[in-house]
């Protein structure tokens, strides 16, 4: 029984032993171990071994990405205005060793310097640069802390300003000043908008006058044109009128009697009008008359020669 006993605590002892001689490491961290109270070395992520009551883990460091916010702090810019300035930092260890024995709080350290560090980049800044130069100050501030945290296992991989206040009074002269730009932008493009309106009105006018005095110019062209062609028409249509009546004449061969027969008819019709209160004779009345004396004389010829 005793045996048993025995043995059952020399199991238990072993199992402990075993127990504590385990220690698994999460992925991304890294265990600084101590032996003898002096550094050993550092267990990577897996499973490990360790000599229970010589070995002593010191520290868990995690190799990720850290983000370290701080609350907002006050720094006086060139111009002596007070701004409240909020950032961010982006740190990583890359040395588990110096990050814990070059450091005594590696966080804390990294806040501090880049409290200092940017109090001293907005002191040789005005209000202006402050905020419109964020991305100088980034350069500056990791600049700075890259130099001074080399030492202690730690990398910057980013800094960002979240946010700078001015002053109050500050910042509605800002918005006055935006406002009153603004203002003069807007009269800018509204008279920009009725100068381009008015040019565009004008030339549009001037386009309207030169096509109607084109078209203008064009009628007349075509009505000339249309004139010319009538009284060309006319003029053809009158000598092939003449023409006719001319040859008409000269193939039925009409002797001066039948003309002359023809005129005498002629003369009640010229003075039937009754606005014709004078008139006039023709100087050809006589050669007229003499003509048809002419042709009664010789059918009067005609008529005593037929019996014989």
């Amino acid at each position: 029984m005793t045996s048993i006993i025995i043995v059952a605590l020399f199991v238990a002892v072993l199992l402990v032993i075993f127990w504590r001689s385990v220690r698994i490491v999460p992925h991304s961290m890294e265990d600084v171990v101590e032996r003898f109270g002096k550094f050993h070395r550092t267990l990577s992520s897996g499973f490990n071994v360790v000599i229970p009551g010589v070995d002593h883990v010191r520290e868990r460091i995690d190799r990720r990405v850290q983000v370290v916010s701080f609350p907002p702090q006050s720094a006086i810019t060139e111009d002596n205005l007070a701004v409240e300035v909020d950032s961010a930092v982006y740190i990583r260890v890359v040395d588990a060793y110096r990050a814990t024995y070059e450091v005594a709080n590696f966080i804390q350290a990294v806040e501090q310097l880049t409290l200092a560090t940017l109090r001293n980049v907005i002191g040789g800044m005005n209000l202006e640069g402050t905020l419109t130069s964020r991305d100088e100050i980034n350069r500056e501030l990791k600049s700075v802390l890259d130099e001074a945290t080399s030492n202690w296992g730690i990398e910057i991989s980013r800094i960002e300003l979240k946010g700078i206040e001015p002053p109050s009074s500050v910042q509605e002269a800002m918005e006055m000043q935006m406002r009153a730009d603004r203002e003069k932008r807007a009269q800018l493009l509204s008279a920009e908008g009725e100068k381009q309106s008015a040019v565009l009105r004008a030339e549009g006018e001037q386009q309207s006058a030169v096509l109607k005095a084109r078209g203008q110019a064009d009628a007349v062209e075509l009505t000339a044109a249309a004139d010319a062609k009538a009284q060309t028409a006319r003029a053809r249509g009158e000598a092939d009128a003449i023409h006719m009546v001319f040859k008409a004449l000269h193939t039925s061969r009409v002797d001066p009697d039948v003309l002359a027969y023809h005129y005498l008819q002629k003369l009640p019709e010229i003075a039937r009008g009754d606005a014709n209160k004078v008139w006039i004779v023709p100087a050809e009345m006589g050669q007229a008359l003499q003509g048809v004396g002419s042709a009664f004389e010789r059918l009067k010829d005609e008529v005593v020669k037929e019996p014989n």
